[in-house]
C-alpha cells in the first residue's frame, strides 16, 4: 500500500473479529477515525446488475455477496471482467501523440507532454530539446551535455523536481517500481486469499480493497528487503514468516492520463501462510482483512471494480499460476500475455 501518509494521524481504537459462514471466510476489521467521505460517485457494474456506490464506500458484506458463486449468474469461464482490469490499468493509449520521448543515452527512459515541456525549458543548464530522427522523428528530449556521470544527472533533475514542487508534480515519491505479494492459506485441499481494504484516509483508492501486503519499491532497498519491511507493517507478518516469499515474476502496464506517462512494474510474490495466522496492521493504512477463497475473489474481480486497479493484475496472475484459469477459455493466450503490455524496463 506504497507510501505512508496521512494515516498516521490516526489511531486504530479497536479490533472486532467476527466470522461470516465460518468455514470459509475470516474477518478482522480494524475501526479508523477518519473525516475523510469520497464525493465523486461512479457505477459499479456487478454482472449484469449495476450497483452505484461511492468509491471505497462498499463494506466486507457486499464483498462477501458479490463474491458468491450463488449471488449472479455468469460463467466463471468467461474472461471478459478480466479483459475490463487489464484495460482500466492502460488508460490513454490514444494520447500517445502528445508526448514526446525523454532521452539519456541513446536509450528512452520516459516521455513528456508536450504541454508540460514549458515548465522544463527553464532549466536548460538541465535540459536540451532537440530533433533526433534516430530515436524518434521530432523533438525529444536529453539531459545537457555537462552532465555527464549518474550522479551528476540524478542530482541536476532531483534539483528541479523539488523547484517546480508539489504543484506542478503532484505526488511525486522517490519509488520507481511496486512489489505485491498473494498471502494464501491452503485448507482442505482448497487455496485461501487475504484480502486488505484500504483506510479511508488514503489520498489513493481510500477504501477499495487491496493486497495483503503491496507498497512502492524505493531506490536502494532490494525487492525482497522492502517486502519484507511492507509484511511487517502493513500485516504484521514477522521476517522469520515473510523471507519465506517467493517471487514469481511481474506485471507490467502504461498508464497515461493528463501529463502522465506511467509506465508501471509490479513485482509479485506468493506467500503461503499457516492456517493459525491473523494479520494486524500496523501503520494505519488498513481498514481491515478478509480471508476469501481464491474463487470468490476471483468473483470479486470479473464482477466488480472493487479491487484497486494493478491488485487486480497481479491477482489475475495469481489465477493463472494456481491454474484456476484455464486453457480452454476462449482470450486464455491473449489475457495472458496483457498482464505484461507495458515495458518491463
Amino acid at each position: 500500500m506504497a507510501s505512508k501518509s496521512l494515516a498516521h494521524s490516526f489511531r486504530n481504537f479497536s479490533t472486532v473479529p467476527s466470522f461470516c459462514n465460518a468455514s470459509t471466510i475470516f474477518r478482522t476489521t480494524y475501526t479508523t477515525i477518519s473525516t475523510f467521505r469520497p464525493t465523486v460517485h461512479r457505477s459499479i457494474s456487478v454482472a449484469s446488475r449495476p450497483v452505484s456506490v461511492t468509491p471505497g464506500s462498499f463494506t466486507w458484506d457486499d464483498v462477501v455477496h458479490v463474491s458468491s458463486p450463488e449471488s449472479f449468474q455468469d460463467d466463471p469461464a468467461d474472461l471478459t471482467g478480466y479483459f475490463e482490469k487489464v484495460k482500466l490499468c492502460n488508460r490513454g493509449s490514444d494520447t500517445q501523440s502528445e508526448f514526446f520521448p525523454f532521452v539519456i543515452d541513446g536509450q528512452i527512459v520516459g516521455y513528456v507532454h508536450h504541454g508540460f515541456a514549458k515548465h522544463l525549458q527553464q532549466y536548460p543548464n538541465v535540459f536540451t530539446f532537440s530533433q533526433d530522427d534516430s530515436v524518434k522523428v521530432g523533438a525529444c528530449l536529453t539531459l545537457h551535455e555537462s552532465l555527464k556521470t549518474p550522479e551528476d544527472r540524478t542530482r541536476a533533475v532531483g534539483d528541479v523536481v523539488k523547484c517546480l514542487g508539489e504543484e506542478v508534480i503532484p505526488g511525486t515519491r522517490n519509488e520507481v517500481y511496486g512489489v505485491h505479494m498473494n498471502g494464501y492459506v491452503e485448507k482442505e485441499g482448497k487455496k485461501f486469499l487475504w484480502v486488505a481494504k484500504r483506510s479511508q484516509t488514503k489520498p489513493t483508492f481510500p477504501g477499495m480493497l487491496d493486497h495483503l501486503v503491496a507498497g512502492g519499491l524505493p531506490q536502494g532497498i532490494s525487492c525482497g528487503e522492502n517486502l519484507m519491511k511492507e509484511c511487517k507493517e502493513e500485516a504484521g507478518i514477522p521476517r522469520s514468516v515473510s523471507k519465506e516469499a517467493i517471487p514469481v515474476g511481474a506485471i507490467s502496464y502504461t498508464d497515461i492520463k493528463g501529463y502522465g506517462y506511467k509506465r508501471d512494474v509490479q513485482f509479485c510474490y506468493d506467500l503461503k501462510l499457516p492456517e493459525s495466522f491473523v494479520p494486524e496492521n500496523q501503520d494505519g493504512e488498513v481498514e481491515g482483512f478478509m480471508l476469501l477463497p481464491v474463487t470468490n475473489v476471483a468473483n470479486v474481480i470479473r464482477r466488480t471494480q472493487f479491487f484497486k486497479p494493478n491488485c487486480s493484475l497481479v491477482i489475475i496472475n495469481f489465477l493463472f499460476r494456481h491454474g484456476y484459469i484455464k486453457p480452454e477459455s476462449s482470450g486464455y493466450l491473449e489475457l495472458l500475455q496483457s498482464l505484461r503490455s507495458g515495458t518491463c524496463f
